[in-house]
Formats: structure tokens, C-alpha cells, sequence
């Protein structure tokens, strides 16, 4: 969320997420540095697996979270499919929103189970390594600013734009602004997982790339706060304004005053400047909310107009 404040209340992916979560307390610091992630211009043609937008919310329909195993060994293997499957053109839809559930779900415990790390990272292949290390890391940044809450929140969860119609977006705003689009795609990720999460944060920030309305009007040329491709050209503009070209993390950080948001949008965009498909899988994850309960699984469809005590939430939506 951006508009000038020192303690601003934050929502992550979860990223991310997507993992979403309600974010708070970010504070002003020195911006972190991550030397892999680089800008890179958008290539001519980024390969974009669309959604079904017809089969999306089934996918997460009942709110259940993907199954994974509690043995680290056998997740780490199942990851290593789902990310096979992913990079894979012949994969059908189902199945590829299926095998990004289960990655995006697999690097939340990776993240919160540091005591895997001896078993899980020396069966990941060479091929995936950098991509592995990246998504834990941005995990394991992004989880310490979450905020835990005993209510789910009042928010609606909306399937996405189209794919193809976000990247069209960010090649867009990369070539009007200079700012690369692996990095407007990182911060959409982590701010509302794609424009997925329809609700103002706690500090009032609004639309798919969480503006405070005050800061939006100022970089928004006059468009719609909640209009994905308003939203991503304003980021641009915001970034570029606070000197991205030679000062990367300070523009990212003025962002979002944290150096784990910096760090973490930073090994998101590496992510995707190595192996542009990789957003098909950030593109179908899910959105999480962390709660007294645990994380909870909001899916396509979730809607509440008032925060709900997350007991009465589960009652109805077993996990």
C-alpha cells in the first residue's frame, strides 16, 4: 500500500500468497537488497496460460485447502511435480489449477518449517532451485508482517482479470514508465493477489494495487482506482517517480515501508524475470488470511460485508 505513511496496516500474499493476509506495523527502515532480482524487459511474446474463467471459482469452491502431506520428504517431491506441471503447455486447466494450489500450499509450510530445510531443499532439482529458494524466501518475509486476527475479514474474493489482459497491463506500464512489468506483477501478487481480494485495507487503501485514494489521484491521470490497468499504470507511475531506474529498493520501499515487502516483491520479480510462466502458477493461487485459528483458505466467492468471528467461519467452511 502506498501513500506516505510510517505505520500503515498491510495485507501480503500469500502471496503470498496469493496468499493474502492482513499485514500491519511496517516500519521505516533501510531497503533490503536482493542482487538476483533484476529488471527485465517483458519479452515480445510472454507465454500466458489463461483461466477458464468458467471453471475458476469451482476450483475453490468448498474453501478447502489443497491436501499435502506432513512428511517434508514427499512434499518436497510433490512440489517438484506440481512445478513440472506448470512449466508443462500439454497440462489441462484443471489440473494446472490444481498443481498451483498444491505449490502455492506447499511453500506456506516450506516457509513455516524451517526444520525441513535439511530435507526439502537438497532434493530439489538444479533446474528449480533458484525459483525454490526465491518463493521460500519472499514466504518467509512476508509471514512475520502478517497480522493474526480471531475474525475473517470484510472483504468479497473475485476471480482475477484474465492473464493475458494483466500482462498486457504491465508490458504496458513498463514501456510508459521504465518500471519492469515482473515487478508491477510482483506487488499486484502480494497486494491483492491480482486484484482478488475486493476490500479497503485497515489504513484505507484501495483497488488491486492498494492506493490510499489521496496518493492514487495524484499518479492515477484521472483513472479508476479499482480498474487493473489504472491501478498498474499508477504503480508505474508512483515507482518511477520515486526513482526505480537507479534506485530500485528505495522506490519498492516507498511502497510499502519495510525492507521484508522490498525484499520480498524483489524475489517474486526474479522469479518471473527468469521464467516468465511462472506467473501461470502465481495467477491460480488462492487467497489465505491468517487468523487465531490458522491460515484460512477465502475462496472465489467468499463475501462479507462485516468481519466474522473465524470460529463461526470454520463452523460452516471445514478446511
Amino acid at each position: 500500500m502506498i501513500g506516505g505513511m510510517t505505520s500503515r496496516a498491510r495485507r501480503a500474499a500469500v502471496v503470498l500468497t496469493v496468499s493474502m493476509v492482513a499485514l500491519a506495523g511496517c516500519s521505516q527502515g533501510t531497503p533490503s537488497t536482493s542482487p538476483s532480482a533484476t529488471t527485465t524487459a517483458a519479452p515480445a511474446n510472454v507465454p500466458v496460460r489463461p483461466m477458464d474463467q468458467t471453471t475458476a471459482p469451482a476450483a475453490t469452491a468448498t474453501g478447502a485447502q489443497p491436501a499435502i502431506s506432513s512428511d517434508p520428504a514427499q512434499v518436497a517431491d510433490d512440489l517438484i511435480a506440481d512445478e513440472q506441471a506448470l512449466r508443462d503447455p500439454s497440462t489441462p486447466e484443471p489440473a494446472l489449477t490444481a498443481a498451483a494450489r498444491r505449490q502455492q500450499a506447499a511453500y506456506r509450510a516450506i516457509g513455516r518449517h524451517t526444520d525441513w530445510d535439511a530435507i526439502v531443499r537438497p532434493r530439489i532439482p538444479p533446474s528449480l532451485l533458484q525459483t525454490y529458494d526465491l518463493n521460500v524466501d519472499a514466504r518467509r518475509q512476508l509471514y512475520p508482517m502478517t497480522e493474526v486476527k480471531d475474525t475473517v475479514p470484510a472483504w468479497q474474493i473475485l476471480a482475477p482479470a484474465p492473464a493475458d489482459e494483466l500482462m498486457t497491463y504491465y508490458r504496458e506500464a513498463e514501456a510508459a514508465t521504465g518500471v519492469g512489468w515482473n515487478y508491477l506483477a510482483a506487488i499486484n501478487l502480494v497486494e491483492s493477489r491480482f486484484g482478488s481480494i475486493k476490500g479497503d485495507s485497515t489504513a484505507g487503501a484501495q483497488g488491486p494495487m492498494q492506493f490510499l485514494p489521496n496518493t492514487f489521484a495524484a499518479y492515477g491521470d484521472g483513472g479508476d482506482i479499482y480498474s487493473p490497468r489504472d491501478s498498474i499504470m499508477a504503480a508505474g507511475r508512483y515507482l518511477a517517480a520515486n526513482n526505480f531506474a537507479n534506485d530500485r529498493d528505495s522506490a519498492i520501499f516507498r511502497y510499502n515501508n519495510a525492507d521484508r515487502y522490498v525484499r520480498a516483491v524483489n524475489d517474486y520479480a526474479a522469479v518471473l524475470a527468469a521464467d516468465p510462466a511462472a506467473f501461470a502458477g502465481y495467477y491460480r493461487w488462492d487467497v489465505y488470511y491468517r487468523t487465531t485459528a490458522g491460515d484460512v483458505l477465502l475462496p472465489i466467492g467468499y463475501a462479507s460485508t462485516s468481519p466474522i468471528p473465524v470460529e463461526d467461519y470454520l463452523a460452516g467452511h471445514p478446511q
